[in-house]
């Protein structure tokens, strides 16, 4: 993880591009992967943790009507959440992070391990859905992260 999240400041740094993080489930730990790198003050602009319906609603004005049609673990709020983050952070490629991390929490349409990745850069914007059948929540959240700094270069590349 933290060779991919040398590359992504390098990159960054490289390229005169800024970054910025809202993440539910991995609960910052996509912000500490990018932190954690020296000089990434540089490139590294803003980190939110908005965990709590309440906070995504207040923080990042998702529609309660959204959390409440789709759930916080959705598509739908996944991109509500990216979109509100890069117009907040005025940064060049935000990413957005919600799931269900587990152990307990998880549905038969949700399960546990069904982590939404939202990523913005310019008007290019994508949200994917993946499904970690792995155990144990901190599996999941650094799983999530990983697939996040992947995304993160495939689309600074």
């Amino acid at each position: 993880m933290i060779n991919k999240s040398k590359k992504i400041v390098s990159l960054l740094k490289k390229k005169k591009l800024k970054i910025s993080f809202a993440e539910s489930c991995t609960g910052g730990l996509l912000s500490s992967a990018v932190a954690s790198v020296s000089g990434s003050s540089k490139v590294f602009n803003l980190g939110l943790v908005t965990y709590s319906n309440q906070s995504k609603t207040n923080l990042l004005k998702v529609p309660k009507k959204i959390i409440k049609k789709y759930g916080a673990v959705s598509q739908q709020v996944c991109l509500a959440m990216v979109k509100k983050l890069s117009k907040i952070s005025k940064t060049n490629i935000s990413v957005s992070i919600t799931g269900v991390a587990g152990p307990s929490g998880g549905t038969k349409k949700k399960p546990v391990g069904m982590v939404f990745i939202g990523i913005k850069k310019g008007n290019k914007t994508l949200v994917k859905k993946y499904l970690f059948n792995i155990k144990g929540r901190t599996n999941i959240q650094k799983a999530a992260v990983n697939k996040s700094l992947e995304l993160i270069l495939s689309f600074i590349k």
